[in-house]
């Protein structure tokens, strides 16, 4: 059990100025933007509890969409909806979400990564660790450059049978990662999500407020698509 479990789920990094700007002239975007405080402190209370206990362990690694910003409530994001659902069909476990609005992969590699090995040092692996990220790295073209190295490098320090989401985004970085995900999935190494194929064909409906991350909606979609992956690759029954 990891009693000094320490974590923070606020981003280091200050806004960036594309952000900063549309909070300030867009009440929709702010009023999404004004839950990224609210809902790290949320998360970190949770983990904290969650961290301590017994019991399977499930760690979610990734950004705003792992915190659930855009969802009605922290814990009505994909994270939240899907714990509730396994809980609900009788798989009682402790979640820790590493989520952090805004972070990228090299995010992922200097903070969650570390913090994963730490709670699983004692020999007990997480039953559950889930990975949705890289879409900070695609939507600002100067992040894209070695994204696919650096994604390729995260794949290798995952745990085997992680479950890891495509990118569903044009770029060619993008449809680089997904092929790395795809023959890592053949292999056994990965569970991959595929949003790229069962994603909504249209998030009319599905979007908060800002109009770009998912609302109560498109969070239960999502949560559905990571599900059936984790039940197809049957990692809840692993002993």
């Amino acid at each position: 059990m990891v009693y000094d479990f320490d974590y923070s789920n606020h981003s280091h990094r200050p806004r960036g100025p594309v952000v900063s700007t549309l909070s300030t002239l867009v009440p929709a975007v702010r009023a999404v933007q004004e839950q990224v405080q609210p809902y790290a402190v949320w998360w970190e209370s949770h983990n904290r509890v969650a961290a301590s206990g017994r019991g399977p362990l499930w760690v979610a690694l990734g950004d705003s969409m792992t915190q659930g910003i855009g969802a009605s409530a922290p814990d009505r994001g994909w994270v939240g909806q899907l714990s509730g659902r396994l809980v609900a069909r009788g798989w009682d476990h402790r979640l820790v979400n590493l989520g952090v609005n805004g972070a990228r992969v090299e995010d992922l590699l200097d903070r969650q990564l570390p913090v994963l090995e730490a709670l699983t040092a004692e020999g007990t692996p997480a039953a559950l660790v889930t990975v949705i990220i890289g879409s900070n790295d695609i939507v600002v073209r100067r992040h894209r450059r070695g994204l696919a190295e650096r994604f390729n490098r995260m794949l290798d320090l995952l745990p085997q049978h992680t479950v890891v989401a495509n990118l569903p985004n044009p770029h060619r970085e993008a449809r680089a990662i997904d092929a790395m995900l795809r023959k890592r999935a053949e292999s056994g190494r990965l569970v991959l999500v595929d949003i790229r194929r069962d994603g909504p064909r249209s998030w009319r409906g599905r979007l908060a407020s800002d109009k770009f991350h998912p609302n109560d909606h498109g969070y239960a979609e999502l949560a559905t698509i990571v599900e059936r992956a984790v039940e197809r690759a049957g990692l809840l029954t692993r002993p």
